[in-house]
């Protein structure tokens, strides 16, 4: 028995040591990130937004992010847990494919993003493609009376790369490219 307690007591020791280890390098490149491991703040015309949570936006001029299993809500992130053989969950993402053919009707032929037909795991993922911004170009473009070249360079100017150009895809803060949209004119 004492044998038995001594091992449990070791390994305890052990995992503590590993799980303090772990911890330590995770908040030691937390702080080498550009935001330092914090929530990034983009202060607009008075308001306070989170860069790191995605946002609703609704009209027609603007780019609108990945659907939310939470209607947007931070204090509520999580998914739909639904999956791709649910029927529910495929009558609500046909829903998304309808409507976005419908605000987009000049996109009919083209491929929808994956993401502006589905929500994130988390239910407020601030990102979407480059694909998926350019889906929206035109649709934008038009309401905004600019052009089509505008948009594309200013999404061009808003994407951002994969970190050291290895990890991670291509993104755009669909809150800062909307932001960014605002100052076009």
């Amino acid at each position: 028995m004492k044998n038995h307690i001594v091992s449990a007591f070791r390994l305890t020791l052990v995992m503590l040591v590993v799980a303090g280890i772990y911890l330590g390098i995770v908040y030691g490149v937390s702080k080498v990130l550009p935001t330092h491991g914090n929530a990034e703040l983009i202060n607009y015309k008075g308001q306070k937004f989170y860069a790191n949570i995605g946002q609703e936006f609704r009209s027609e001029k603007y780019f609108h992010g990945r659907p939310s299993a939470v209607n947007y809500n931070a204090a509520g992130s999580a998914g739909s847990n639904k999956g791709p053989s649910n029927e529910e969950y495929l009558e609500t993402v046909q829903k998304r494919i309808d409507t976005l053919r419908m605000k987009n009707p000049e996109m009919e032929r083209m491929k929808i993003p994956v993401e502006l037909a589905t929500a994130s795991g988390s239910g407020l993922d601030p990102d979407i493609s480059e694909e998926g911004a350019l889906y929206q170009a035109r649709r934008i473009a038009k309401a905004r009376d600019l052009s089509e070249e505008q948009i594309r360079n200013l999404i061009n100017h808003q994407t951002e790369k994969p970190l050291l150009g290895l990890f991670g895809p291509s993104k755009i803060n669909v809150l800062k490219l909307n932001i960014a949209l605002n100052q076009l004119k």
